[in-house]
């Protein structure tokens, strides 16, 4: 017999008309999956906020437990027993109703790696905190000009702050020294030494880097219209940035995911980070500016032992504005 005790939240628009009829202050019920589960849960209402504690048990599968849980479906029902017969694939999709989380998962998206993992992985990936360039509107790119400011400094403390609960194994950072300094503050107190990837660096972008956006576009406003409506396209000296990213943000994803442990860090830019998400959702360059993140924005994936990876969270920014917000 094992308890999972699983917070989650919920909406009264979002109830179901089957679920309503339960909209007393506790209510029980049990679910009978073809012999193969039984999980029973209690629920408290409170303003918005549910807590469910499971109970699951394995039982062999045999015709007497189905035809017991298919007489027994209508009086359960009136008692306020939920029965639910069928295959056992129903027991995953019972406890995602539960606790509001998918379990498990397949087919979504492509796999990141060509063989199968031992254990499924869950990353965090962060921007770093406001640079002295973000503050002077210019072009970064891969320049190593660029440092943290004062404000960007707070910024990766509150980060490191609001992942303090999370028992990290391993942090991938970028080697430019606004990533760098700021995976540095985040990773700081632990023993397992931070990993440069060269992969993880931000998009060259050559002469452009260093000007003012306004300078920028109105000295050369084709190759800055492309940059900002035509990513695919763009191209600067027969160098096509964005079509890189996706190369290496592939190459970036292949890295971390042969490396050892199961919950990992990952400190770098917005534009690598735009094509880390975008190559694990399957998005091609085109959609690039599809995704936006703040400076110390903060995204998680879990990818399951396929390599198939599943977005949990895009550029979570609310423990820059409070102080006990964690993760």
């Amino acid at each position: 017999m094992a308890d999972i005790v699983a917070p989650c939240s919920c909406s009264s628009a979002a109830s179901s008309s089957a679920s309503a009829q339960f909209a007393r202050s506790w209510w029980s019920f049990s679910l009978n999956l073809g012999g193969s589960c039984i999980a029973s849960s209690k629920r408290r209402r409170n303003s918005g906020n549910v807590g469910f504690v499971i109970r699951a048990s394995a039982s062999s599968h045999d015709a007497s437990t189905s035809t017991a849980a298919s007489s027994s479906n209508s009086a359960a029902k009136e008692s306020g027993r939920l029965s639910l017969n069928g295959s056992s694939s129903y027991a995953t999709r019972a406890l995602e109703w539960v606790t509001g989380t998918a379990l498990d998962f397949r087919g979504a998206t492509d796999p990141l790696i060509p063989t199968p993992l031992a254990a499924g992985k869950r990353f965090f990936l962060v921007r770093h905190g406001l640079s002295s360039w973000n503050e002077e509107g210019r072009i970064q790119g891969s320049s190593d000009k660029s440092v943290l400011t004062e404000i960007g400094v707070s910024q990766a403390q509150r980060c490191k702050h609001a992942l303090s609960k999370i028992k990290f194994d391993k942090c991938y950072a970028s080697p430019i020294s606004r990533a760098k300094s700021s995976a540095e503050i985040m990773w700081s107190g632990r023993e397992e030494p931070l990993i440069f990837l060269e992969s993880l660096g931000e998009a060259n972008l050559l002469f452009l880097e260093g000007m003012k956006n306004q300078d920028a576009r109105q000295e050369f406003p084709e190759l800055f219209k492309a940059w900002r409506e035509d990513p695919r396209n763009f191209n600067v000296n027969g160098v096509y940035p964005v079509v890189n990213l996706w190369g290496r943000a592939k190459k970036a994803w292949a890295e971390m995911l042969a490396g050892s442990g199961q919950t990992v860090l990952v400190v770098t830019h917005k534009s690598i980070l735009r094509a880390l998400i975008c190559t694990a959702l399957g998005l091609e360059p085109e959609r690039f500016r599809a995704i936006d993140i703040n400076n110390s924005g903060i995204s998680s994936f879990t990818v399951n032992k396929l390599g198939e990876p599943m977005l949990d969270s895009l550029n979570l920014t609310a423990h820059l504005h409070a102080d006990d917000v964690f993760y």
